[in-house]
């Protein structure tokens, strides 16, 4: 019995001094080959929302305040934090930044419901899924999808799908990041500032007859809102109408005159 305990004192004494050597090595190696960073990225990592969702196109919120920092990436690059956040940064760098006009993903397409189906789908609820069988199985090939792809991207929950089938933004979560929007495969959102009013609910190439056989709301680039606008800030291509916001007033003839109520004012 006592060579046992001997043994087990020898285990425990030559365990324990295995690992005091490796401790001590560890911490010799952390201070040998520690990397100084920059106090200013710990500053502006400090002011980040720590969301690390990648809006801003780097890896996360320690990856865009190095970039800042040693690259000069621009420092309003946070949509998540919007301007407060850009302007914290502006004061730790040096930098002075404009408040610019606020915008939010906005659906351009209004197909759902008044888009007929070419075949029932089963099978995984994702937009980019259903779009692999003959892009997709809604009768437009450009529009909403209604699978909630961009639901699922968005990290604040800020969309959901409708009874209408299509993707509706609340703006009280959302934080225009932009996730939604590089998610759609058929580029159904953009964003659209909150001074922008009139909208073209379409996204359709197709001429018209192919437009109305499967959609009840779709543009059939018919040239009425084209003429109809007193600003010409409408112009018709490919079959599809156009805005220029920077022309458009929001006098609502357009919308009137629309045969097919494609454009909407908000």
């Amino acid at each position: 019995m006592s060579e046992l305990v001997t043994l087990l004192v020898k285990a425990t004494a030559i365990l324990g001094g295995l690992g005091l050597a490796v401790g001590v090595m560890l911490v010799v190696a952390s201070k040998k080959f520690k990397v100084e960073t920059n106090p200013l990225v710990d500053e502006i990592v400090e002011v980040l929302p720590g969301a690390n969702c990648g809006a801003c196109g780097y890896a996360g919120c320690a990856d865009f305040a190095e970039r800042v920092v040693n690259e000069g990436a621009p420092i309003n690059g946070c949509p998540v934090g919007g301007f407060d956040v850009a302007k914290e940064i502006g004061g730790i760098v040096g930098q002075e930044v404009a408040e610019g006009e606020e915008q939010y993903p906005f659906v351009r397409c209004n197909g759902g419901l008044n888009c007929v189906d070419r075949f029932e789908y089963v099978g995984f609820e994702d937009c980019k899924a259903v779009m692999m069988l003959s892009d997709g199985e809604k009768g437009c090939n450009y529009g909403c999808m209604g699978r909630g792809t961009c639901v699922r991207a968005c990290p604040f929950s800020a969309l959901s799908i409708g009874e209408d089938r299509l993707p509706h933004v609340n703006k009280n979560l959302c934080t225009s990041c932009g996730l939604c929007i590089a998610s759609c495969p058929n580029d159904i959102l953009v964003f659209a500032k909150e001074s922008e009013k009139v909208h073209v609910l379409c996204m359709s190439h197709d001429k018209g007859k192919a437009v109305k056989e499967s959609c009840t709301v779709g543009c059939i680039g018919c040239k009425i809102c084209e003429k109809s606008c007193p600003e010409e800030a409408i112009k018709v291509t490919n079959f599809l109408a156009e805005i220029d916001q920077e022309k458009c007033t929001a006098c609502g003839l357009c919308v009137e005159k629309c045969p097919q109520n494609t454009i909407s004012i908000r």
